[in-house]
């Protein structure tokens, strides 16, 4: 089984942001413990990211058109791409929303996911391990 994991703007440049939100993990090594953690479950991950909305939109896109399950980490557009939730709702798979940090924990305008409501479910909170629990989470989806 394949899964699309979709990471949004910024998420490309972890090594230099606030680590005590985001953690301590580069991109690339995430994105080798998100491979390796799909792996490990028999699932194979393929790990994109984008800081532009229209790539990200195509993606969803392909998702939908051959069914594949995503977990998306929108970044910022969370709170305000309608076109990037409006894709998402597309995709018939299992979609699952994850983020690094908390939202809800910080600042208010973070308070609010537009792609929330359209996802099977909503990880965040627990850095790199929201991706971990998030790849758990769709199997359990998959297998009902």
């Amino acid at each position: 089984m394949k899964v699309l994991v979709i990471n949004g703007p910024n998420l490309s440049r972890l090594d230099i942001r606030d680590s005590s939100i985001y953690g301590d993990l580069s991109y690339p090594q995430l994105v080798k413990l998100i491979t390796d953690s799909a792996s490990e479950l028999g699932i194979e991950a393929d790990v994109r990211q984008s800081d532009q909305e229209s790539e990200i939109i195509g993606w969803l896109h392909g998702a939908a058109d051959t069914n594949t399950p995503v977990i998306i980490n929108p970044a910022a557009f969370t709170h305000y791409s309608y076109a990037i939730r409006d894709a998402a709702e597309l995709v018939k798979a299992p979609l699952i929303e994850v983020h690094l940090s908390n939202p809800l924990s910080r600042e208010e305008f973070r308070h609010t996911s537009v792609i929330s409501g359209i996802a099977n479910g909503t990880i965040g909170g627990f850095g790199p391990d929201s991706y971990r629990l998030a790849l758990r989470a769709l199997l359990t989806l998959l297998n009902k």
